[in-house]
């Protein structure tokens, strides 16, 4: 039987480009090869499409060192006729067909791949592709949009409060008379549309909130602030199911920070001590099923396909929805794939599935 041709695209724009590289890895040293054949695909931080080398160890994260997607003079096209078909291009223009591919798995993080604007490229092409489609994208991406979505449809969320550029530089006293109604704080202050933690401030005095707007507002035009929640953090992997069958979604991972003052980007990929990822985290079986059915509604609520990580606070009223994730990190140390081996889902099948789904929507 013919193996099936993936396009594995990853790198991208966003300042998350060397976790989708690292994302890449994961999946290039777990996916199946007597079933698929790979086509690795870079996009390098320029938005330039060009050949990877199919090698997880170069694109592997490791301790002070970030992979990164570089121009090399060749190009790959992606044909927008239905074709499915992909094109290098040398340096001197020449170009050679890579023929066909059957999917397209984009594990890219951020804006520019895992906002919409990936899926719909993918979508005018006509490529099946791994995971949601552009609304549950974007819905996501958005963190002001996620809650808006999110609490329509009666899932609990964090407090908040949304600032757009324009009103933080044209009345910054108004905005901080918006964010004392929050509560004491301490406060956290994140782009709205970044992910990784790049760009999050916490904020416990406010002299120090002028500051961590600006860096907020250096990776995005709005901000979300939120007041602190005391709880433990918690995540369930979702994942849809064959045949219209309601979603599954798996055992919950706990995350216990040591020495750092939250999950910050350094904490999740270059300070591995500093955190402990319990799995499963020690729930009653009464209080994950609660968790599972929130997640559930939540993947639900912003009309999610594929996958997604679904980012909790546990208080003493209950569950609270931090975020979801809609291309989660898929290394084999990432919590999305080790939620699901301990669920009885193993790395490669997870792939296996993710594919399937993608060629059974499309």
């Amino acid at each position: 039987m013919a193996k099936l041709r993936v396009a594995l695209l990853f790198g991208g724009r966003s300042s998350e480009h060397s976790i989708s590289c690292a994302t890449a890895a994961g999946v290039l040293g777990a996916i199946d090869r007597s079933r698929y054949e790979v086509i690795s695909v870079g996009i390098t931080k320029a938005g330039q499409f060009v050949p990877a080398v199919d090698d997880a160890s170069k694109w592997a994260l490791r301790k002070g060192e970030l992979a990164t997607v570089e121009f090399a003079g060749e190009l790959i096209e992606f044909a927008l006729d239905g074709s499915r078909e992909l094109t290098s291009i040398s340096a001197s223009g020449k170009r050679t067909s890579l023929g066909a591919v059957d999917v397209v798995f984009a594990v890219l993080h951020g804006p520019f791949g895992e906002d919409g604007t990936i899926q719909g490229f993918l979508e005018l092409g006509g490529y099946p592709y791994v995971g949601n489609g552009v609304f549950a994208s974007a819905a996501a991406m958005d963190k002001e949009f996620t809650k808006s979505l999110l609490q329509a449809a009666n899932v609990p969320v964090t407090p908040h409060l949304v600032v757009t550029k324009a009103q933080w530089l044209n009345d910054p006293e108004s905005t901080l008379a918006r964010v004392r109604q929050l509560g004491k704080g301490p406060f956290f202050v994140k782009p709205a549309r970044a992910g990784s933690s790049v760009g999050v401030s916490k904020v416990s005095d406010f002299k120090d909130f002028a500051a961590a707007a600006m860096l907020a507002l250096e990776n995005d035009t709005k901000f979300v602030v939120e007041n602190q929640v005391i709880g433990r953090e918690l995540e369930c992997a979702v994942l849809s199911s064959f045949d219209s069958a309601p979603v599954r979604v798996s055992v919950a991972g706990e995350i216990v920070v040591h020495g750092r003052e939250f999950y910050d980007f350094e904490a999740k990929y270059q300070d591995e001590a500093s955190v402990d990822l319990i799995i499963p985290a020690e729930l009653t079986a009464s209080e994950l099923a609660q968790m599972q059915h929130i997640a559930a509604r939540a993947f639900d609520a912003i009309g999610g396909y594929g996958l997604a990580r679904v980012d909790f606070f546990k208080t003493e009223h209950g569950f609270l929805v931090n975020e979801i994730n809609t291309m989660p990190g898929f290394t084999p140390l990432s919590m999305y794939p080790k939620l699901w081996q301990a669920s009885g889902l193993g790395y490669s099948e997870l792939i296996n599935q993710l594919v399937d789904l993608a060629l059974v929507r499309n």
